[in-house]
C-alpha cells in the first residue's frame, strides 16, 4: 500500500468518486462526441432538437415560432442563407427594431463544454450579451468538435487568410442560480439548437 493511501485514505473510495462528476451523475467520458455535445448542452440549460432532413427542419422552426407565439414578428439576421426560413413564416429581418429572437448558423459546436462558436459571419461585431435573449441555431452534425481549440483550427483552416473577426462561444442558456465566478459576465440566453443530421 502506497504512504499516500495510508495518509489520505483507501483508492476504493476514490475509484467510486472519480467516476462521479461534482453533481453526482456519471461522468460523459466514454461518451461519443455528438453524446458528449448533447449531454453538455443540455447541462447547460440548451434546447436540443434533432432533425434528419431540411423538411424536419422547417417543421421544427415552424414549432418553434407556435411555442413562443413569434410568427409575423422581427428577427434579427445576418445570413442570406437563411432568409428563405424566414420569408416562409413572413418574418421581418431587414432592420428590426425589437428583434424577438436572433436566428443563425454557427461555425462550430463545442463537445466538452456544450457551446455554440459564433464569428462575425453570425453575429457580425455584436457581443453576446447585445444579442436578443431568445436564439435559434441551425447547425448540422458535422460540425460538432471535441474542443474549442478544434474549433478555431477548423475556422483557421476553413477561411484561409480572410479570418472572421469576433469570434466567441455561448455557453449559458439559463440563468445560473447561484452566480460564481465562472458565470461572472456571462449573458444566459434561451437558446433552441436545430441539428441537422448531415454525416
Amino acid at each position: 500500500m502506497s504512504l499516500f493511501r495510508k495518509i489520505f485514505g483507501t483508492s476504493n473510495e476514490d475509484s467510486e468518486e472519480g467516476n462521479l462528476s461534482e453533481y453526482n451523475t456519471p461522468k460523459p467520458s466514454d461518451l461519443a462526441i455528438d453524446d458528449l455535445f448533447t449531454f453538455n448542452f443540455k447541462k447547460n440549460g440548451g434546447k436540443f432538437i434533432y432533425c434528419e432532413n431540411l423538411d424536419e427542419v422547417k417543421e421544427q422552426f415552424e414549432n418553434i415560432l407556435e411555442e413562443n407565439d413569434w410568427f409575423e414578428s422581427e428577427v434579427l439576421c445576418y445570413e442570406t442563407k437563411l432568409f428563405n426560413l424566414l420569408d416562409d413564416n413572413k418574418l421581418e429581418y431587414a432592420s428590426p427594431l425589437a428583434p424577438k429572437f436572433f436566428f443563425a448558423s454557427c461555425e462550430n459546436l463545442i463537445a466538452d463544454e456544450g457551446s455554440v462558436l459564433f464569428s462575425s459571419n453570425q453575429i457580425k461585431q455584436k457581443k453576446p450579451n447585445e444579442l436578443p435573449d431568445n436564439i435559434v441555431i441551425l447547425a448540422t452534425t458535422s460540425q460538432i468538435l471535441e474542443t474549442k481549440s478544434d474549433g478555431l483550427r477548423v475556422i483557421k483552416k476553413k477561411y484561409d487568410k480572410d479570418y472572421p473577426t469576433n469570434i466567441t462561444a455561448i455557453k449559458y442558456f439559463e440563468k445560473a442560480q447561484e452566480e460564481d465566478f465562472l458565470t461572472y459576465g456571462s449573458s444566459a440566453k434561451n437558446l433552441y439548437l436545430l441539428l441537422l443530421e448531415d454525416l
